[in-house]
């Protein structure tokens, strides 16, 4: 019998087809791709992408998959690891807001890796990632795992392994030993995100990807997980003290119609227009429009952030926020992203280099930072990630900014011609304004791809390519 949620998803997987997505669905898939290979091979060189590679290259596979930026082919799981945490390092990848925030772009280096080692074609990749968006937000939807002290990338675990499950053609029960191999083991500890952070905040997810690519390549080997992993006696939700409730529902087959078909979750989530965490882009908009206005932020005596609840509790209450140490911590203070806004004019990868944040003139600065709770803007979250920025000048003014829905936000979309900006920003000065360009109209055609080696040998980068 069909009745636990294991079941429903491995069904869910295993039945969505190409031809079910909506255009707009695809198309967005696609604008994901190219921003997540964007932040990829921006942060290539920075130092945990570096660590990150440079382990996952000692290992080979005749089966394996490209790591971004070489021409080396690793075991699937490895190179999801390694391609992962380029992806998320510059926290400039996507976003979605629910009761567990998340960036579910995490999930397009597993399905990368797992579609080039088994030869899939775009089309297969599409309905792999807009798959794994849908289950990635609907548990996000369910239950908030970091108030129980869980990360938000657990859930990636899931996500992960049913993408790569359906690219693998695992048919139902092999996909459910999947989801509950990845259940069993796959739980993340919020402490990679609080106080002082590490690298291991840009590393968590990849390390989820990792482990539902893993799980999936057990399960098809045959090997079995216990279950069920979500309702059992010792099971997912008994430990993590998460009621899923009617999930299942979300995942039934038939498929569930809506306005824009199955797996359409993806049209909800948000594009980042700036590198920094998603709760803080209204704030870095509103102060960027405060600091035209002031012209000299020399005339800055104080600043007041008001915010909402979710943005305070992750990124502006702890003392640390105030005196970043870590780049990790940096893009990660809702304080000093909104002060080096209005003291730089700009806000780009610069601004998080440590001969920034740490300048002790930046330090200063931060002293007249107040960060306040706003009832209001909390009651609007997730639907909009609300920040209202005030800034007292030293005549004696107050000038105010409010942004609900920065710009990239679901409801404030990017162009597609700025999500290829983005791209350009980031990779053409590595790989060339030409190469950066092919890469970008492959992404635009993977529907048409026979598979996706194309796509990979086109992002080897010159000279260190072959590392």
């Amino acid at each position: 019998m069909t009745t636990t949620l294991a079941h429903q998803l491995a069904d869910y997987a295993c039945a969505l087809q190409f031809e079910e997505l909506s255009p707009e669905v695809i198309h967005e898939v696609k604008r994901r791709v190219i921003d997540s290979l964007g932040c990829a091979l921006g942060a290539w060189e920075e130092e945990p992408c570096r660590i990150a590679r440079e382990v996952a290259s000692e290992f080979s596979a005749k089966q394996g998959s490209t790591i971004i930026g070489t021409n080396h082919k690793a075991p699937p799981d490895w190179t999801a690891f390694a391609d992962g945490c380029a992806i998320r390092y510059f926290d400039y990848n996507d976003t979605y807001l629910s009761k567990e925030p998340a960036h579910p772009s995490d999930n397009i280096s597993a399905a990368l890796a797992i579609a080039e080692s088994v030869g899939a074609n775009g089309r297969k990749l599409i309905t792999a990632i807009a798959l794994a968006y849908e289950v990635q937000c609907r548990f996000c939807d369910a239950a908030s795992i970091r108030a129980r002290g869980w990360d938000h990338v657990t859930y990636g675990a899931f996500s992960t392994a049913l993408a790569s499950a359906r690219l693998m053609n695992l048919d139902p029960e092999k996909t459910r030993h999947a989801v509950n191999i990845a259940g069993v083991a796959g739980a993340a500890m919020r402490q990679a995100r609080v106080g002082e952070l590490s690298h291991w905040k840009g590393v968590a997810f990849a390390t989820a990807a990792r482990h539902g690519v893993y799980s999936a390549l057990l399960a098809r080997a045959g090997m079995t997980g216990p279950g069920p992993i979500f309702e059992g006696q010792m099971g997912f939700e008994k430990q993590l003290g998460v009621a899923l409730g009617n999930l299942g529902e979300k995942f039934a087959v038939p498929l569930p119609k809506s306005e824009h078909g199955p797996a359409a979750m993806i049209l909800k989530t948000s594009i980042k227009y700036w590198p920094a965490e998603y709760h803080s882009q209204s704030a870095i908009e509103a102060a960027l429009f405060l600091r035209k206005e002031i012209a000299d932020p020399a005339r800055i005596k104080s600043v007041m952030i008001e915010s909402h609840d979710a943005s305070v509790d992750i990124i502006g209450s702890e003392p640390e926020k105030w005196k970043p140490n870590t780049r990790e911590t940096a893009d990660h203070s809702l304080p000093y992203i909104t002060a080096i806004a209005l003291i730089d004019g700009d806000v780009t990868n610069k601004q998080f280099e440590r001969e920034r944040f740490a300048d002790p003139q930046v330090w200063k600065f931060l002293e007249t930072v107040n960060v306040k709770r706003n009832a209001e803007l909390s009651a609007l979250y997730p639907d909009a990630v609300a920040n209202i920025v005030h800034v007292d000048l030293d005549d004696g003014r107050r000038v105010t900014k409010r942004v609900d829905y920065p710009l990239g936000h679901a409801k404030n979309r990017l162009k597609d011609s700025e999500v290829e900006g983005k791209f350009f920003a980031l990779v053409s000065p590595a790989l060339g304004e030409k190469r950066a360009r092919e890469v970008v109209d492959l992404v635009w055609k993977l529907d048409e791809a026979k598979n996706i080696d194309g796509l990979m040998q086109a992002m080897e980068l010159p000279k260190i390519g072959k590392q």
